[in-house]
């Protein structure tokens, strides 16, 4: 009978020790977030392109607020200007006569609010997807398989380039930089441990050619993204700034980034 009675007490000290707690987040004034990224698929004239602009919202919001009132342009060095047109889905802008030119140097001008976002960049060129190596009892246990893309870096010229994999059984593509600092004129390869995989599952690779700026940028973005795991309490991660420059108002700065590649890819079947 004591006993029953002590854990009838416990019982009741946790349940009456349970609380919900509401948390009162500051919520700052709202910014543009722009998402620029210019592929030009090789097997493409890549004249179709389309950029997402949005803003950032509250911390428990269910939704992202795209915007759909900005007047969104990209221009090349020889003044063609390339018109982006707000599409049926919200945030989203599409330009159908863009013209991709590696080494062209292009601008990028968001007009919202009165507010005018500028960025410039270099439209890179990107090496061939060469091979690709599949080893079955790679990792601690023996128990993931290892992917091995090859390519061949660009001759007598500092590179950066910029991966992703995209995995059927994920919903999160893994992404990855790489500087060619230690392996310039040489066969180079990005390595990539998946668990999970069956015979027959389709992976995608892809692979940019991409500036040092961007290379600094996605370094920071992923080591930020690794290392953010302490939950909605831990230190909060510091803002990443992009490239895009509010010619109005300095500092109302827009997130994001602006850049332009080449695009090679390569769709594995695993054996």
């Amino acid at each position: 009978m004591k006993k029953y009675i002590t854990l009838v007490l416990i019982s009741i000290l946790f349940i009456s020790c349970e609380e919900v707690i509401d948390v009162d987040l500051e919520t700052a004034e709202p910014r543009l977030v722009v998402e620029a990224t210019i592929n030009w698929f090789s097997t493409t004239d890549g004249s179709f392109q389309k950029i997402k602009l949005s803003t950032t919202t509250d911390y428990f919001a269910n939704e992202i607020p795209a915007v759909t009132d900005a007047i969104v342009t990209i221009s090349n060095t020889s003044g063609q200007v390339f018109n982006f047109i707000q599409n049926v889905i919200p945030g989203t802008y599409e330009c159908t006569n863009f013209v991709p030119v590696v080494g062209e140097s292009y601008t990028l001008r968001v007009v919202y609010k009165g507010e005018i976002y500028t960025s410039t960049d270099v439209l890179y060129d990107t090496p061939l997807i060469t091979n690709v190596e599949q080893k079955n009892d790679a990792g601690f246990l023996g128990e993931e398989t290892e992917l091995k893309f090859f390519y061949n870096d660009f001759q007598n010229q500092t590179n950066f380039y910029f991966s992703k994999l995209e995995n059927p059984n994920t919903l999160i593509p893994s992404f990855s930089v790489a500087e060619d600092r230690f392996t310039q004129n040489n066969e180079m390869f990005e390595l990539y441990f998946l668990e999970d995989l069956n015979p027959g599952d389709v992976v995608k690779f892809s692979i940019n050619g991409v500036s040092n700026n961007f290379y600094n940028y996605m370094n920071i973005l992923l080591a930020q993204t690794g290392s953010n795991n302490g939950g909605p309490f831990s230190t909060p991660s510091s803002t990443i700034r992009g490239n895009l420059v509010n010619q109005t108002n300095f500092s109302n700065y827009a997130l994001g980034y602006f850049r332009l590649s080449k695009t090679e890819t390569i769709e594995y079947t695993i054996q």
